[in-house]
């Protein structure tokens, strides 16, 4: 599994940038992203696929270890849909 350090390292490599301001920069664009989907915008990167808010409503559900019905708060979901040439790219 690739992770950050990997990531960053591949955009230093590829963009000609130090691992500084590969860093900042793969930090500038997650919050970006994150700060648009709080602000309930969708994010739409053409070529990789989009990003968007899901709305769950509040529910009754079971503990499995017991049965005891809970209730389950309503929450928000970030939801990605891939984009049609990374989805021809992995298959």
């Amino acid at each position: 599994m690739a992770g950050k350090a990997d990531v960053v390292d591949s955009i230093a490599e590829r963009a000609d940038l130090s691992k500084k301001q590969a860093a900042d920069a793969f930090d500038a664009a997650v919050d970006t992203i994150t700060e648009l989907l709080k602000s309930g915008e969708r994010v739409q990167l053409p070529g990789f696929g989009s990003f968007s808010v899901s709305h769950r409503a509040a529910r009754t559900g079971r503990n499995p270890k017991t049965g005891e019905a809970i209730q389950i708060a309503a929450s928000r979901a970030a939801k990605f849909k891939m984009g049609k040439e990374l989805k021809e790219a992995l298959n």
